[in-house]
């Protein structure tokens, strides 16, 4: 790995979906096993980070914190929020076609888009939105490691808490003021907080660069951009192939094994790290036939670019609505599109996708 740590790497789909099905021996929960070797141990500060974080408990913690959240991406709250998340797609569109061409699309639509549905859902008050998209894009600016890191993590876990202590005096609506609500007697500031913050930052990140790497597919396969526009109706099925096929999220959480495991026929002992790649699962041929062609009409059943198991993306509803929208919205409205140069590729944190789309119409 980057940081000198070394890992078993996993990549074939029964053996993906046999780890991340398996939380007991595989575990989210490695505080310290991911330090490079002669590093300063964790602060305080980097160890309180990790509470509420769904991505770094086991059960039963990780499922007595999941049940709080877990009805703010229900099929019926997806329903509510259609209305207003059409609404703000036309809005940036609006905004995209008022500045006129040329654009980066990434700037103008992909990046401000799911940080508006997030405000929207979380029930953000319109006079904090501006300044929480400013301390979110800090935050994803930094790459993940360091001491500035953990000193940025900590001046924004302190905005968090600030915005929890006021629903917690003066209630909104949103998911913040109803996890207050319903749940502040349950749950600590720190865990509220870091159910924000992986909303937030992990919900921002993963469907803005889902959204403009969708977009940036589609136009350099003319074909299925085509198909698309003559058959509105493939959208769901799209989706989840441009999802497949893309697999943003590199690998997910690392696991940690608490006890000897065999996976493809290698012995593995306990305390050792298991990185899943999610793309490769995603490329193997006994998920789908011919996997590395973009094919939009099979939909790909049985993907896991949400990943699987009981850590399985709670966001994936709210990123598929957001993504069945504004995709056939875009091409509806800029029949012309088209990529202007090549796209401008790059990791953030944990996430593959493009620093740049530039486009014209």
């Amino acid at each position: 790995m980057p940081m000198g740590l070394e890992a078993w790497l996993v990549t074939r789909l029964r053996d993906v979906r046999q780890v991340l099905d398996d939380p007991v021996r595989f575990s989210n929960a490695h505080d310290g096993l991911l330090r490079p070797a002669g590093a300063s141990p964790r602060t305080e500060e980097a160890a309180a980070a990790r509470a509420g974080n769904l991505l770094a408990c086991d059960p039963p913690e990780h499922t007595r914190l999941r049940r709080m959240p877990a009805p703010a991406f229900s099929a019926g709250r997806m329903r509510a929020m259609l209305p207003a998340v059409r609404q703000i797609v036309e809005e940036r569109l609006d905004a995209l076609e008022r500045s006129g061409p040329p654009a980066d699309l990434m700037a103008e639509l992909a990046l401000p888009l799911p940080s508006l549905v997030l405000y929207e859902l979380l029930g953000v008050p319109h006079a904090d939105r501006e300044e929480l998209a400013q301390r979110a894009g800090l935050m994803l600016a930094e790459p993940a490691a360091g001491d500035r890191w953990l000193q940025m993590q900590a001046r924004w876990r302190q905005y968090l808490a600030a915005l929890v202590a006021r629903a917690r005096t003066d209630p909104g609506t949103g998911l913040l003021s109803t996890l207050v609500r319903q749940h502040g007697q349950e749950v600590t500031t720190e865990e509220l907080v870091g159910m924000i913050d992986l909303v937030v930052l992990a919900g921002h990140e993963t469907t803005a660069h889902m959204l403009g790497m969708a977009v940036c597919a589609l136009l350099h396969h003319p074909d299925q951009l085509e198909l698309l526009r003559a058959r509105p109706h493939l959208i769901d099925t799209a989706v989840e192939e441009l999802l497949r096929w893309l697999s943003i999220v590199n690998s997910g959480s690392a696991k940690v094994t608490t006890a000897e495991v065999e996976i493809g026929g290698r012995r593995i002992g306990p305390g050792r790290l298991v990185i899943c790649s999610l793309p490769a699962a995603n490329r193997d041929p006994q998920l789908v036939a011919d996997p590395d062609r973009l094919d939009i009409t099979r939909g790909a059943p049985g993907h896991l670019a949400f990943g699987h198991g009981v850590h399985y993306c709670l966001g994936a509803p709210l990123a598929r609505m957001e993504l069945r929208v504004v995709i056939p919205a875009l091409l509806e409205r800029f029949p012309g599109l088209r990529a202007t140069a090549g796209p401008d590729f790059g990791n953030r944190h944990a996430v593959y996708g493009l620093r740049s789309l530039p486009v014209t119409w």
